[in-house]
């Protein structure tokens, strides 16, 4: 067939002119990849975020079993890399579908493979924290969770979703309104021995010291794009940046890999093109 405004030629020539430029593309973000992973996460902190990394004790809160694995596991791994102690506080079980008991076991086995010991996780299961997409859960009752957690185990580093939860799952933006909630109370705290009552935290703030990290919501471009927006995450600003190794990425899936209950078929195709899956990129709350 002849080359023309509809033959080949116009499929074929542009094709043959964005390979090289696909090709570069990927060979710039393994460079890049393999400079910051190498970096590790000391070089990846900025800010107030950049205490020594040996001394941070890191919360994760997340809404599910599975976001551990699913959105976060660069930050978890990273910091593990770099000597900072990691815990989960999840939620809620996910019970959308009547799964809780086996979402807890798959979470354990996650955490395990992410570095997390069966001790340092702890699941929510209260009434007023379903697991439900269509439902905003109570801010009050997820900062008391949450502030409870934080003193009883001297946390320094708390690390949840942003405002656009990635996904936009209203759980998850929920994470970040208890968390912005605290974070702004000018409240004075109760004396320690008021603490065991876990509504008389409705009123407290953060402890001092203790900061929020915040991961950041992408567009659907660059979020099924893998380790091509290295680059683009590199250059835009941040507070932090975790980018996984290879191996590291490969542990990350085995992880998720563990919530066999929910590996549907295009969860598969997110483990393999998601770049939650190898980077995460962070801003202070």
């Amino acid at each position: 067939m002849a080359a023309g405004p509809w033959g080949w030629g116009s499929v074929v020539l542009p094709l043959l002119l964005a390979l090289p430029l696909a090709l570069l593309l990927l060979v710039g973000a393994r460079r890049l990849r393999r400079r910051y992973a190498a970096d590790g996460a000391r070089a990846s902190l900025r800010g107030r975020a950049a205490a020594r990394a040996n001394g941070v004790r890191a919360l994760l809160v997340t809404a599910h079993p599975d976001d551990e694995a699913m959105f976060f596991a660069p930050t978890v791994l990273g910091l593990g890399r770099a000597g900072a102690r990691a815990a989960v506080l999840c939620c809620s079980a996910g019970n959308y579908y009547n799964q809780g008991e086996i979402r807890k076991k798959e979470l354990e086995q996650s955490c395990f493979l992410l570095g997390i010991p069966a001790s340092d996780v702890t699941v929510v299961d209260h009434r007023d924290l379903p697991d439900n997409p269509a439902v905003e859960w109570d801010t009050q009752v997820l900062a008391a969770f949450v502030l409870k957690h934080i003193e009883a185990n001297n946390i320094n580093l708390v690390v949840t979703f942003d405002a656009g939860g990635v996904s936009g799952h209203a759980n998850h933006i929920s994470l970040y309104a208890a968390l912005r909630e605290i974070s702004s109370r000018a409240a004075p705290a109760f004396p320690r021995h008021e603490k065991n009552s876990l509504y008389l935290h409705s009123e407290r703030k953060l402890p001092e010291g203790c900061h929020v990290l915040v991961l950041e919501s992408v567009n659907l471009f660059r979020k099924y794009i893998s380790i091509l927006d290295v680059p683009i995450s590199c250059l835009l600003p941040r507070d932090a940046l975790f980018i996984l190794t290879e191996e590291e990425t490969e542990r990350a899936r085995s992880a998720m890999r563990c919530h066999h209950s929910q590996l549907l078929w295009f969860r598969h195709i997110y483990m393999l093109f998601s770049r939650y899956m190898v980077i995460n990129s962070l801003r202070l709350l």
